[in-house]
């Protein structure tokens, strides 16, 4: 994955070194709201100038027609319980969410093309009608207009992990367990951190197949459908292994493993073993009710 030049204001994880630094010394951006506006603005021209330097298809055009083949779908529930986060950020999200669909659905990533979902979706601002929502950095919950669209690209991440294409940008909210799982159905550590422009998610298609993104919203989810013009070759299986917590330096972790098996469609056998992911994030609530592993050193 390529990151972005600029760190963003807001989000990403610091080292323990980081963190001490800080103290004594503030980024720019924590000098004040003019300081974080002027470093905003300028990780935001920088990410239009990369794009401009590099080039590059991106993927523009859509189609009102499904394409015929079915790769994934998934649903995902919009109204969760976070914790102690208001729920009203969570009604806010759902109009946010609603804003956002139409601009992504029905788009056709051809071969060779790169999708971006903040080209696609743009800039949510109030003026544009997106509400406050829930927002994350330096492992706090926050609120934010436009706050909750990482559920969007979470969604996206997820149907596209069931694909050969290639992911190019893409972010963690890495280090922290923020909230209880509440009725999870996909695994820890497969979700994605946003914030307009300059962190993205962004895929390529290297493949000699036409995808299409369909989504919309129902009063409960969020639903997804990834559509390709020809059957892939091989399916793809994504699962949990290892996961626990434990207790390290008096602090509760979370860690465990997330992998990707290719299949061959029509035996079952397996082609490929990937492990997509290597979770050690610190746990950000209550620990009362979790069984906690031996401490480690």
């Amino acid at each position: 994955m390529k990151k972005p030049s600029c760190r963003p204001p807001c989000a990403g994880r610091s080292t323990g070194e980081e963190e001490r630094r800080d103290v004594a010394h503030k980024r720019f951006y924590q000098l004040g709201p003019a300081a974080y506006a002027i470093s905003t603005a300028k990780c935001r021209a920088v990410r239009r100038l990369s794009d401009t330097v590099r080039g590059g298809r991106f993927a523009a055009d859509r189609s009102p027609e499904p394409l015929p083949v079915v790769i994934y779908r998934h649903n995902s529930l919009i109204r969760r319980r976070l914790g102690q986060v208001d729920m009203q950020l969570q009604e806010n999200k759902a109009v946010n969410l609603a804003l956002a669909a139409p601009r992504v659905s029905g788009i056709l990533i051809r071969p060779g093309e790169t999708f971006s979902f903040w080209r696609l979706v743009g800039n949510p601002t109030a003026r544009r009608g997106y509400r406050e929502g829930l927002t994350i950095g330096g492992g706090e919950a926050r609120r934010g207009v436009g706050g909750g669209m990482c559920q969007f690209t979470n969604l996206l991440h997820w149907m596209v992990l069931h694909t050969p294409l290639e992911i190019v940008e893409h972010h963690h909210h890495d280090g922290y367990d923020l909230f209880p799982d509440f009725n999870r159905q996909i695994p820890f550590g497969t979700g994605t951190s946003i914030f307009y422009n300059y962190l993205d998610y962004r895929f390529r298609n290297s493949t000699d197949r036409t995808y299409q993104i369909l989504v919309h919203i129902t009063d409960r989810h969020l639903c997804g459908e990834l559509r390709a013009d020809a059957p892939q070759p091989l399916k793809y299986h994504i699962c949990a292994a290892g996961e626990g917590f434990v207790r390290e330096d008096g602090a509760v972790w979370r860690v465990g493993q997330v992998w990707r098996t290719a299949l061959d469609p029509a035996t079952g056998a397996a082609e490929e073993r990937l492990l997509l992911r290597e979770n050690h994030a610190r746990v950000m609530y209550d620990t009362a009710g979790l069984e906690i592993g031996t401490e480690r050193a």
